[in-house]
């Protein structure tokens, strides 16, 4: 996967109180973004099977997504029209035009740690949040997918030195995403560490500031974000881990992953996904679109 440098900022004031951002069906102004949404493809009338949760998202008329409001490039709430934007925003409200035939959604701001309770109690009907696969996850959701392939690096504040791989967090302090493959990576790869845990991402860039951990353990296309926003944060090792992201969905739900896999390919076929991105993290990156990954490839898909 091609690596890219992320040129956003992040803006905590754009979070709503309760957590939750509802995008209107129609921009109130065009832009490359909702010019790649009216080329997403729509659901059949008999894709939509009786009783399935596609036929009860479409009676509500919204899709319930989890994911974030303040990642760049991936689900950023723009404080000027409070649109949710980036790749994840973007593949959520495509999903939502394939049954709603509208890309109507209301984001529910999530964290690592909640989202197998949001989904299992039906707050949220699928996630988009860089949700890598693991089997582990596997036994708690389904997920459709993968949609995209990223893995992890790790940051430090500039200046730091003796940190050049893994390795080189034994027996130091190091910050990671509660509920992340960061952690299991770090046990395995620097079984001496000493993981601290915070429940996002913003938490965590400022617990690395605060001296709180010497190192950060995070998705490649987080960290770049944030060491672009952040020049005290610099990123010290090629990502270590190949991670393949899901989307999240009820566990057991065989209908829906099939549905949600089927639009997948529809979209990657059409080149939608692959205008999504150029629209997304493609804005700071020279270059095609990557290939997507393979759906169902890898275990726990």
């Amino acid at each position: 996967m091609k690596r890219f440098v992320a040129a956003a900022a992040i803006s905590l004031l754009a979070l709503s109180a309760c957590g939750e951002s509802s995008s209107p069906a129609v921009p109130g102004a065009a832009s490359p973004q909702s010019d790649v949404l009216a080329k997403a493809p729509v659901a059949t009338a008999a894709e939509i099977l009786p009783g399935s949760t596609m036929e009860k998202i479409k009676q509500r008329g919204e899709l319930l997504v989890g994911g974030s409001l303040d990642a760049p490039l991936l689900s950023q709430q723009n404080p000027a029209t409070g649109e949710v934007e980036g790749f994840d925003a973007q593949m959520g409200k495509a999903l939502a035009k394939y049954i709603l035939g509208e890309p109507k959604v209301k984001i529910v701001n999530s964290a690592s740690e909640t989202r197998e309770a949001l989904l299992a109690n039906g707050t949220v009907d699928v996630v988009f949040q860089t949700y890598t696969i693991t089997e582990e996850r596997a036994r708690q959701v389904a997920f459709a997918g993968p949609y995209y392939t990223s893995g992890l690096t790790i940051a430090v504040k500039k200046g730091t030195t003796g940190i050049t791989k893994p390795e080189d967090l034994n027996g130091k302090k190091v910050l990671a995403g509660a509920n992340t493959p960061a952690i299991p990576a770090i046990k395995k790869l620097a079984p001496q560490a000493e993981i601290i845990t915070f429940g996002s991402d913003p938490e965590c860039i400022q617990a690395l500031k605060q001296d709180r951990g010497v190192a950060y353990v995070q998705d490649e296309t987080i960290l770049i974000a944030d060491a672009k926003k952040d020049p005290s944060i610099e990123i010290v090792t090629k990502p270590f881990t190949t991670d393949p992201y899901g989307i999240g969905l009820e566990h057991g739900d065989d209908q829906m992953k099939k549905f949600v896999n089927d639009w997948l390919k529809k979209m990657q076929d059409a080149g939608v996904w692959q205008e999504i991105w150029k629209t997304s993290i493609g804005t700071v990156v020279t270059g095609d679109a990557p290939a997507p990954p393979q759906i169902g490839s890898v275990p726990g898909s």
